[in-house]
């Protein structure tokens, strides 16, 4: 089933919880709602199920309006952090529970009911915990079979609410991993909240990445995060060091480093923004005249695969990582990491690979 929203608005009091949104979810496909608490994404979410009603706009579901259609009538599953499962059920029970209430002229005989209860538990692979009851299991087990219950009505549309956050972070990866799966096989058009960027770039065909109720840009998970459209969208998808100074005609120069940004080639005498990702940034030792910034080596973190530098201008110009103060993050492969040989206090010269430029605010000449 295809999803639309057009023209969303909610406030709540003051407060603007959805600023005329417009989205479409393609049929089949897994979106992520992304953005931080408050942004407006369990609200669009609820909306969308008929839980929560919109002050204006349309939901359209196979592109028939149901902004007026109760939650029952429009053939949506749930799925939410803290599972809401019936402590006094069995696991089998509690998958059986939709299919049971259902009006009587659509609810399916007990032999039917018993088949699509076993044939889920088999789907979500707890075929072995059907006696059991909720506490009786982990936070893991309890999330399939929350899900489980969700797929028992056969939805057309399955809405996940923070499915994850509640568990820790092992268990969060391996479930993410589970739900992908599952999706490939089930093609159920699926709209997934989250405010954790690895989760939502992982698991999604699409993200929409949204902040103070307005959607700052969708696309699928590579594109958003290698070109983002907004310096939010930038610093929310993952660490990044950002470079303050003049823009001029494609050029922006940051207290002496000086990036080209063609893209601006008309701006004068702007503020700009350079952002870099960590891993963005090439690392030499300084030599006299090498190009690039020229920084001092505070702190390494060099575990696994991969070394994390802290490092500090020499000009002591704003290179800010957003977290703390002066320093820039530098991430290198540990191979690389180990032939410099790098020591706490050396002077070293690094380079962006990457740099995108935003402006941050026109200044009159």
């Amino acid at each position: 089933m295809s999803i639309q929203v057009r023209n969303i608005n909610k406030r709540f009091g003051e407060f603007v919880a959805l600023n005329n949104v417009s989205l479409e979810f393609p049929a089949g496909e897994l979106t992520a709602l992304l953005g931080p608490s408050g942004c407006g994404k369990t609200t669009l979410l609820r909306i969308i199920a008929g839980l929560e009603a919109q002050d204006s706009g349309q939901v359209l579901l196979e592109g028939e309006d149901a902004s007026s259609r109760h939650v029952r009538e429009r053939q949506v599953g749930f799925v939410f952090q803290h599972y809401a499962l019936f402590k006094h059920m069995t696991v089998f029970e509690n998958i059986a529970f939709g299919l049971r209430v259902k009006p009587r002229a659509q609810r399916p005989n007990e032999s039917a009911i018993r088949e699509k209860v076993t044939s889920l538990l088999e789907l979500v692979q707890l075929d072995w915990l059907a006696d059991r009851y909720p506490p009786q299991l982990s936070g893991g087990q309890r999330q399939r079979i929350a899900l489980a219950r969700a797929l028992a009505v056969e939805p057309r549309v399955l809405l996940l609410d923070e499915p994850f956050g509640a568990l820790d972070a092992k268990v969060r990866k391996e479930l993410r991993r589970w739900l992908r799966r599952l999706h490939d096989e089930l093609h159920v058009t699926s709209i997934f909240v989250t405010h954790d960027q690895e989760e939502a770039l992982e698991v999604a065909d699409q993200i929409v990445v949204m902040n103070k109720g307005n959607v700052e840009q969708i696309g699928a998970p590579q594109q958003v995060y290698e070109h983002p459209a907004s310096p939010f969208v930038y610093g929310f998808l993952g660490n990044v060091n950002l470079f303050h100074g003049r823009l001029h005609e494609g050029v922006l120069d940051a207290g002496g480093a000086v990036f080209d940004a063609p893209e601006h080639a008309a701006a004068q005498d702007a503020q700009g923004i350079g952002y870099v990702r960590p891993h963005d940034l090439e690392i030499d030792r300084y030599t006299a005249g090498a190009e690039g910034i020229v920084v001092q080596l505070r702190r390494t973190h060099a575990i696994g695969p991969l070394a994390q530098l802290e490092l500090e201008r020499s000009d002591g110009a704003d290179g800010s990582n957003g977290a703390d103060g002066g320093l820039i993050e530098a991430v290198i492969s540990s191979e690389r990491f180990k032939q410099l040989n790098l020591k706490g206090g050396e002077t070293l010269v690094v380079r962006p690979r990457r740099l995108q430029v935003f402006v941050a605010q026109q200044t009159t000449r």
